[in-house]
């Protein structure tokens, strides 16, 4: 089972959405995929059909003494191969048990390797703050997926994301990929391309050579969830479908491509 962490430290840059997109093209290639929803605000989940009350069981209760597994609070999805671990609002209450309970920043790894010959691909969307779930994903991430909205503000949260990233990979045995998706990219004002621009450069070789566009209807998940799109669908759904084949790339090749 390969691991893809979605990720960045600001809001609104797209991180839900590009799960979501991500796994529903995976899922139309054959694949088997798990989305686990780590944002208190549970946006993902919501999403999917799942009430925020009554709190459902979910990704709180993989942290728990003793923990659940996740077979034990998996659900089904509208889409048939995509599974979910739901997000709560309780996950806000989490980073107090980690001064009393050391091992907690493994304890979403070791609920993982317990299914990793059930799935091909575990999806994590984050929350946009750097805490336990955060540090969480990325130390059981094979691959860090960092989607960023392609205008000025949205810099300090990449590169805020990418010295976390490059924290944990010196705190572990094994490097952390980092793979930047332009998202929310409007062609026709200057600033993003001037964003696209610098980006690129600051980051070369780990930022996609395309962009997803704006696209209103990235916001229904009858279209996240779809089937792939013919040459007249949603642009962004068909920008996700390119992300995914560099993504794939990527992973074949060991090193982000461009």
């Amino acid at each position: 089972m390969r691991i893809w962490t979605v990720a960045n430290q600001k809001g609104g840059v797209g991180k839900t959405t590009t799960t979501l997109a991500l796994g529903g093209r995976l899922v139309m290639r054959g694949f088997r995929v798990l989305l686990l929803d780590l944002d208190p605000h549970a946006s993902m989940t919501q999403s999917l059909g799942i009430p925020a009350e009554p709190p459902p069981q979910g990704i709180l209760e993989l942290f728990d003494e003793p923990p659940l597994g996740i077979l034990d609070v998996m659900r089904d999805t509208p889409m048939a191969g995509l599974h979910l671990v739901a997000g709560q609002a309780g996950l806000a209450t989490l980073e107090r048990r980690a001064g009393t309970r050391p091992g907690l920043g493994r304890a979403l790894g070791r609920a993982l390797e317990q299914v990793a010959d059930r799935y091909d691909y575990a999806l994590l969307d984050c929350p946009p703050t750097l805490g336990l779930l955060m540090v969480n994903a990325l130390a059981a991430a094979d691959r860090l997926v960092v989607p960023t909205q392609t205008e000025p503000l949205a810099q300090f949260g990449l590169q805020g994301i990418a010295r976390t990233a490059s924290m944990v990979s010196r705190s572990r045995s094994r490097g952390l990929p980092m793979s930047i998706l332009p998202t929310l990219y409007d062609r026709r004002t200057r600033i993003a391309q001037d964003t696209l621009t610098e980006m690129r450069a600051r980051f070369e070789g780990s930022v996609w050579n395309d962009a997803i566009p704006v696209d209103t209807r990235l916001r229904e998940i009858s279209q996240l969830l779809g089937p792939d799109p013919g040459e007249n669908g949603p642009r962004g759904l068909l920008a996700y479908s390119r992300a995914l084949d560099w993504l794939l790339a990527c992973d074949h090749l060991g090193e982000a491509v461009g």
